[in-house]
């Protein structure tokens, strides 16, 4: 057996964390577990970081009926009490900042700075949450009956099933967790089985807090596993909310499995995102945007610009321009935790035979290759960014996303023509135009303009933050996660009339009987 990456000291930051050679993948206050052995691949050079066993059956069920009983004493706690358990998780984050930081980077491939981006993300979360925990709203209605008072009061939901992505393990967990857990729910996580090991590592963080101030460890369980510990949660009433990241053939199943039971399900799924560039554009800006929102994390963001609705006037200069930016980057595509490097590799193996089979595809429909469109030979999964064109905007390739570093670049005549073509796929999550004219800002972000959930102007498709709320329509879900009023899908709302007059009086003047 090869030796394992924890073993090298290149690596030390591993057993900075808290990891080991096999780790245990199962936490309900407790580490155990007795399901099938996982071992973590770094996409960076295809070998073995180190191992974890992750959940049995039985496993998630300890999980989930310890999660429902922790629930009990912490939604008794007031909110801002547990407000103040999220800001030590926010500082503990902070101590491990740089370690987990390269474990993001090691396990799932993105480069450093975003992998640190993406802990800094959840931090920024906490300190959302830690404020959301003293201003969680209450309204006070007028009554219509003398002696009457209307409120609306929110209560926590329960316990809830937290199933994320490989391309951001800490993020997406931190925006459901922390918001959640200010609200006075208890969840179970079950991650992508291809970054188990950042799970576990921030579940240790999150224990540490949680143990010093004698909280229930499984107020955030951990169950580390594959289809069959999702399709477990998924399917137990118990989990009052189920919070699925991922593609959107799964999120459906998801979607109907979860109200089947009359659950909820809050779903961020595909995109199959666009930008629209409008002939009075900054190219500069443009150019500057687009390779970030299409290279950047090797094309692996669910923002991640896939199609470019390019004005005529512009589309030849656009397409060379954004040619030479991908050019000047491809020297600086390796190992994502060296310093040099702005874009690292693809997650898997079966990601990089995508992106081939995609190439092939455009090339057999007739496209052309503007750039890129190759696998580079190296160890790990490492792919040119691409860019094609010369396919119509309505191909069923260009309206179908592939997970990979592929933009398609169409030309159009004017501004309608961008927002028909941005609203035609079935995922509406995010959308970009570049313009200089207020006039189509307004169009764009109004009732006729881009139909995603994301609608920027001047800014690329990805990099979101946290105030507001993220998510998208269609067939990306309809869900929305972190800021603005993102809470309510983790509490439940009753309308509240109480009667402190001593007689009693129907609402619109119903008369009913003697009085």
């Amino acid at each position: 057996m090869s030796a394992y990456l924890i073993d090298d000291p290149k690596y030390s930051f591993l057993k900075d964390l808290g990891l080991e050679k096999k780790n245990v993948g199962v936490f309900n206050g407790k580490w155990n577990a007795n399901g099938q052995v996982i071992q973590s691949i770094s996409p960076a050079n295809g070998k073995v970081i180190a191992e974890v066993q992750g959940a049995s059956a039985s496993d998630y069920e300890a999980c989930a009926a310890a999660a429902q009983d922790a629930w009990h004493s912490w939604a008794d706690l007031p909110a801002p009490a547990r407000g103040e358990i999220v800001r030590q998780i926010g500082d503990a984050l902070r101590e491990k900042l740089q370690p987990l930081g390269q474990l993001v980077s090691l396990e799932m491939g993105k480069i450093l700075p975003e992998a640190v981006g993406e802990v800094v993300e959840y931090i920024h979360v906490c300190d959302l949450a830690l404020g959301l925990s003293r201003s969680l709203p209450g309204t006070v209605f007028p009554s219509e009956r003398p002696g009457h008072m209307l409120i609306e009061k929110w209560n926590p939901l329960g316990a809830i099933g937290i199933i994320t992505a490989f391309n951001f393990p800490v993020a997406v967990f931190g925006w459901n967790s922390a918001i959640a857990m200010i609200c006075g729910d208890t969840s179970v996580w079950k991650p992508s089985d291809t970054t188990p090991l950042v799970a576990v590592a921030v579940t240790k963080i999150v224990e540490s807090v949680l143990k010093r101030n004698d909280i229930p460890g499984a107020v955030a369980a951990l169950c580390v596993g594959g289809k069959d510990i999702g399709q477990q949660l998924v399917q137990d009433p118990r989990m009052k909310l189920v919070s699925f990241t991922g593609s959107t053939a799964v999120g459906q199943q998801v979607g109907v499995e979860v109200q089947k039971r009359f659950g909820r399900h809050l779903l961020e799924l595909g995109g199959n995102n666009a930008i629209v560039v409008n002939e009075d554009a900054n190219v500069d800006l443009l150019v500057s945007a687009a390779l970030f929102a299409c290279a950047g994390t090797a094309g692996q963001r669910c923002t991640t610009t896939r199609r470019m609705f390019i004005h005529k006037k512009l589309y030849k200069e656009v397409v060379s321009r954004l040619a030479k930016s991908f050019a000047g980057v491809v020297s600086k595509i390796g190992d994502p935790l060296e310093a040099n490097s702005l874009i690292g590799p693809l997650h898997t193996a079966a990601a990089v035979e995508a992106y081939k089979k995609t190439v092939a595809e455009a090339l057999k429909q007739g496209g052309k290759i503007e750039f890129g469109g190759k696998v580079i030979e190296r160890e790990g999964y490492f792919v040119e960014p691409t860019i094609i064109t010369g396919l119509a905007h309505d191909s069923p390739l260009v309206k179908t996303e592939c997970f990979a570093p592929i933009v398609y670049c169409i030309e159009i005549p004017d501004l309608d023509t961008g927002i028909k073509y941005n609203n035609e796929v079935d995922q509406g999550l995010s959308s970009s135009l570049f313009t200089e004219n207020m006039g189509n800002v307004f169009k764009w972000i109004g009732p006729h303009g881009s139909d995603c959930g994301i609608v920027n102007v001047n800014i690329p498709t990805n990099g979101a933050e946290v105030g507001g709320a993220f998510g998208g329509e269609k067939a990306t879900g309809g869900g929305r996660e972190c800021g603005s009023d993102a809470w309510k899908a983790y509490m439940r709302r009753s309308t509240v009339t109480i009667n402190c007059s001593g007689a009693i009086k129907l609402a619109q003047n119903i008369q009913f009987g003697d009085e």
